[in-house]
Parts: C-alpha cells; sequence; structure tokens
C-alpha cells in the first residue's frame, strides 16, 4: 500500500494546534476527556551491537518505507529515517526512534549510480549518510583542475540528493604494506583470526595479499600463505597458518593487554568503534558512513565502512572492532594520525561470508 507523506506545512499546522492547547492551559487528554490519551512505545536502550540488529530487522520489515537508520550513541538508542507516519509507528513500536525524511533509500541509490557512472574518479569516495539524508561526496587533494569541474557538475545535478566535501589529504590504500605481519617489500596487519573447516586462517586486506602471498612475522619466521585474495571491488584476503604459533580470537591494544573477540557485527552510523593496526596502534572514533566507495587510483572498491578513526601505511589489514564483536579490516583513506582524516573498512561480516571462516 502506498503511504503519503506528511508536509511540513501540515506538520508545522499540528504543532502549532498543540501549542494552542497548551497555552490556554488545557492538555491534550483533557481536550479528548471521552478517549484515553494513546501511550507512547518506550524508546529501548540499545549497545550498538544490538541496534546494528533491530536495524536489520527493521530494515527488513518496513521495505521501501525505510530510508536508513544509524545509532545516538550518547542516548543509546537507534534512530530510523522512514518517509511517513505509518512506518514511523511501525519503528517506534519496535523501541526506536523515527524520522521522517524526504530522500528515499532508492533515491539515493540512484544518485549513487549517476556517480559511479559520470564521477568515477580516482580520489573521491561517496557514502550514504543517514544523519544528513544525503549522498556525502569527498574528494581529496588530487581531485583539480577538469576533474572537479566534472564532479562539481555531477553533484549539483543530484540537487538534494547529495552534497561534496574536500579532503585536505590522499586518499590511498594504507600499505607499507593488530600485529604487524610482513612479506617481502611491504608490511601490513593482522585483522581477525578465524576458523575454515577446522583450520585456522586469518583475515587481512585484499590489497595486502594482492602484493605479498607469504608471511612472516616481527621474527621473521614463516607463519602464512595465501588462500584467497580481492582487490580491488573489494579489499579482504585470507591467509592459511603454516606455522604452529597462537592463534586467539583477539586483538592487541599495544598496552600488554588484548581484546577478547567473540563474534562479528553489522556496521552502525554512529556506533564508536576502536582500530588497532601495527603502524598507529590503537585509535577510536566513530561511523560515519556505510556502503561507501572509494576510488584508490588502483582501482575502485564499494561496500566499505567510513569513519573518522585515523590510519597510516602499515595499518593495513588491521581489526576494526566494537567491544567484543569484529566489524571490519582496514583499507585505506586520507590524513594521518596527527591531521586526522578520514579511513575505510572491509565490512568483517561480507569478508567471513565470501571466504567460509567465522570467527574463533
Amino acid at each position: 500500500m502506498k503511504h503519503r507523506r506528511i508536509s511540513g506545512r501540515r506538520a508545522a499546522m499540528a504543532g502549532g494546534a498543540v501549542a494552542a492547547l497548551v497555552a490556554a492551559g488545557v492538555t491534550l487528554q483533557n481536550a479528548n476527556a471521552s478517549e484515553p490519551a494513546p501511550s507512547t512505545p518506550e524508546l529501548r536502550i540499545l549497545s550498538a551491537p544490538a541496534a546494528g540488529k533491530l536495524a536489520s530487522t527493521l530494515g527488513s520489515d518496513l521495505g521501501a518505507d525505510s530510508a536508513g537508520s544509524y545509532y545516538d550513541a550518547r542516548a543509546k538508542r537507534l534512530v530510523v529515517n522512514v518517509l511517513d507516519e505509518t512506518a514511523a509507528k511501525t519503528v517506534e513500536a519496535a523501541g526506536a526512534k523515527a524520522r521522517i525524511v524526504a530522500n528515499s533509500l532508492a533515491e539515493l541509490g540512484a544518485a549513487r549510480t549517476t556517480l559511479k557512472a559520470d564521477a568515477t574518479i580516482p580520489g573521491t569516495s561517496w557514502a550514504t549518510d543517514p544523519v544528513s539524508n544525503k549522498v556525502v561526496v569527498t574528494a581529496d587533494r588530487t581531485v583539480s583542475g577538469a576533474g572537479w569541474d566534472k564532479l562539481s557538475k555531477v553533484v549539483d545535478g543530484l540537487g538534494a540528493k547529495a552534497e561534496l566535501k574536500r579532503s585536505t589529504g590522499k586518499f590511498k590504500p594504507f600499505i607499507a604494506g593488530g600485529d604487524a605481519i610482513n612479506g617481502s617489500g611491504g608490511r601490513c596487519s593482522l585483522g581477525f583470526n578465524v576458523v575454515k573447516d577446522g583450520q585456522p586462517f586469518f583475515l587481512t586486506a585484499g590489497h595486502c595479499t594482492q602484493a605479498i602471498s607469504t608471511w612472516t612475522d616481527s621474527s621473521g619466521k614463516q607463519i602464512g600463505k595465501n588462500e584467497e585474495s580481492h582487490f580491488p571491488g573489494t579489499d579482504f584476503g585470507l591467509v592459511k597458518y603454516t606455522a604452529q604459533v597462537d592463534h586467539p580470537s583477539e586483538v592487541d591494544l599495544y598496552d600488554g593487554t588484548s581484546q577478547k573477540i567473540s563474534g562479528a557485527a553489522e556496521a552502525t552510523v554512529g556506533m564508536k568503534v576502536t582500530r588497532s593496526g601495527s603502524t598507529t596502534k590503537v585509535h577510536s572514533g566513530t561511523v560515519t558512513g556505510l556502503n561507501a566507495t572509494v576510488n584508490y587510483s588502483e582501482g575502485s572498491v564499494s561496500g566499505l565502512i567510513q569513519t573518522d578513526v585515523c590510519a597510516e601505511p602499515g595499518d593495513s589489514g588491521g581489526a576494526l572492532f566494537s567491544g567484543d564483536a569484529a566489524v571490519g579490516l582496514t583499507s585505506g583513506g586520507s590524513g594521518d594520525c596527527t591531521a586526522g582524516g578520514e579511513t575505510f573498512f572491509q565490512p568483517v561480516t561480507a569478508a567471513l561470508k565470501a571466504t567460509g571462516t567465522q570467527i574463533g
């Protein structure tokens, strides 16, 4: 059934009517004395992983009436964008906060399709931002002249569905290559230890396994060989352990302790996350976008998690996590841990599914 959107003017009129009743000293319950006041469903207090699960469930239930969601970390609540009041009631009944917005996911998806067709320029990225209800397009410092003019024209043509931002850094995969893993010509970071058919493996970045096939630890001891490598398009690689070494399901916090990893979780915009890598160690931040596309000079990668967590060369493949849940593998970005910048991560859930592995 097709639902009608409530116009801003009608919403304002409704708000004015409520204000008038309050100003006159009349409560809504008294004004409708013959009917009981409707109860407002209570908003649920949620952890970030729990919010992600609820967002997935509501996304399936709402279908085309869902316009994205994000996690309010301060209030510990899930905010779901919808297109009308009927969908808003479904969201509120589930314990999440509903927000009526203008752009549907289909409209934002169409904007992304236009960007891919007309603006796949090295040094650019775009991600759906549910907070602004737009596709946020970012250009790094290498995009100039005709490239900048073309990008600006495409974004302007998308109207209120997109906005353009500038990054002072340069988008690049973070290869200089958790714990350092080394190979001929580079160094990366181990993401997460996983298991497949009872055998131990680990996940890292695909642009790392594309460049390096045999891996050693910091002492020079060979520990693994590539099993799978995916880059560009996606950015993950699977390495099989070839040595008898400990491979616990945990992340090095570089302070003598580690974080136990018991499973994987989908990222949610607003989720607080932490990254561990062999160059810059441990840094934290927030998920700022999902399903991001980054156009590296080596090729485009899509479906990434966008964050404001810093990273530098050698951190590639390192673990992004929230509490005891694995979230992503460090792909690349712009900036560094002095100036800041954007960093993108391959979702772990997608890598696990593609490789047939599980956290363990």
